[in-house]
């Protein structure tokens, strides 16, 4: 079926929902972003249907202060309990970041569409008349402190963790934060690796740009020692857009795009896109984003936030559906650990047997 008409479809899916309950879930390994999440537990008609907050800590810690008091409950179509959420407040206290606005909602939506499918006894394949395919996928990480790290305190990029990595799992490709701090001889040791698919500047979250001279120093060592990887979110500045034009086939974009129409708009006319379902932040603007890539042409690859609950499974689920064969940044939730453990699945990630609702397995 096509994804121009499955949000109709799946608006129109009746939703029961007696009451709803805040699980918090802390990571099992350490890694250098720790935090927790919440699950968004809804129940009615019998059984139940999760989404994952993936908001920061701060933000968590007033959710699960407040409690479960949004008026949820009710009999609902998925469209109209999608319309009475985007009508609530759902913060008792102010978001760190608007940010955290999208990746809300998108923690009770997609426990509703769960809900709402296991109490039809459907799977999500079912309403886009696909199979689940083996997912590919990459390990997104930084070489060195995340940029949240007070500059002060932050440790220089090294091979460090490409190496804990390549010792266990020497098949595994990766999604790399590149940032000044690479040298060049740390630049010619990843790319030698010939791991790297994905190259993420976060040129677009605001960061501010110290030394423009040294930032196009370090676009024009990695342009040509990864002449084949995706360049993700490059800063928009006349000095790196020009350096791009020879590359603007290999553009993609992740931070700005919420919707369609943020695709219209990149600063590079988008030929891949980065879709992070938390990102769009509602069905409704998931699978019309899905739907205007398959139109015009665009390739996608999915995205998570680090999730540590059912939204990794949900991610690899959209995943398999639509794209399992791209560079999908959805690598199960250990690889991100400091240290990934022993015995993670390799890629691809062969698809479960279909259960019921929006999960990768029950």
């Amino acid at each position: 079926m096509s994804q121009t008409t499955l949000w109709p479809r799946l608006a129109e899916l009746p939703l029961v929902i007696d009451s709803y309950s805040l699980e918090r879930l802390d990571p099992t390994h350490p890694s250098g972003f720790d935090r927790f999440t919440t699950h968004i537990r809804l129940q009615g008609g019998g059984t139940d249907g999760l989404g994952e907050d993936v908001c920061l800590s701060d933000d968590q810690v007033a959710l699960h202060k407040a409690g479960a008091t949004l008026p949820l409950a009710g009999r609902w179509t998925l469209g109209d309990f999608c319309e009475h959420l985007a009508a609530l407040d759902q913060w008792p206290e102010e978001p760190q970041w608007e940010q955290m606005r999208f990746y809300r909602n998108w923690a009770y939506e997609s426990a509703a569409l769960d809900l709402a499918l296991r109490q039809a006894g459907k799977t999500l394949g079912e309403f886009l008349g696909e199979e689940p395919q083996p997912v590919r996928f990459v390990n997104s990480l930084g070489l060195g402190d995340p940029p949240i790290v007070d500059p002060k305190d932050r440790k220089p990029p090294s091979f460090e963790p490409l190496q804990k990595r390549i010792d266990h799992y020497p098949e595994l490709r990766y999604k790399l934060d590149a940032e000044i701090g690479w040298t060049p001889e740390l630049t010619a040791q990843v790319a030698k690796t010939g791991a790297v698919d994905q190259i993420d500047f976060k040129g677009l979250y605001g960061f501010e740009v110290e030394d423009v001279p040294a930032l196009t120093a370090l676009y024009e060592r990695i342009l040509q020692a990864f002449p084949d990887a995706l360049i993700e979110d490059p800063h928009d500045l006349p000095e790196i857009t020009e350096l791009l034009q020879p590359h603007v086939d290999r553009v993609s974009y992740d931070a700005p795009i919420h919707s369609f129409e943020d695709i219209e708009s990149t600063p590079i006319r988008a030929k891949t896109v980065n879709i992070k379902p938390s990102r769009a932040g509602s069905l409704k603007a998931l699978f019309e984003l899905y739907a205007y890539c398959k139109t015009n042409g665009i390739a996608m690859y999915g995205g998570g936030m680090g999730e540590l609950g059912v939204g990794r499974g949900q991610v690899q689920l959209l995943a398999s559906l639509l794209h399992g064969d791209s560079p999908n940044d959805v690598a199960p939730g250990d690889y991100n650990a400091s240290a990934p453990p022993e015995g993670l699945p390799p890629s691809p990630l062969p698809p479960p047997a279909q259960p019921t609702g929006f999960r990768w397995a029950d």
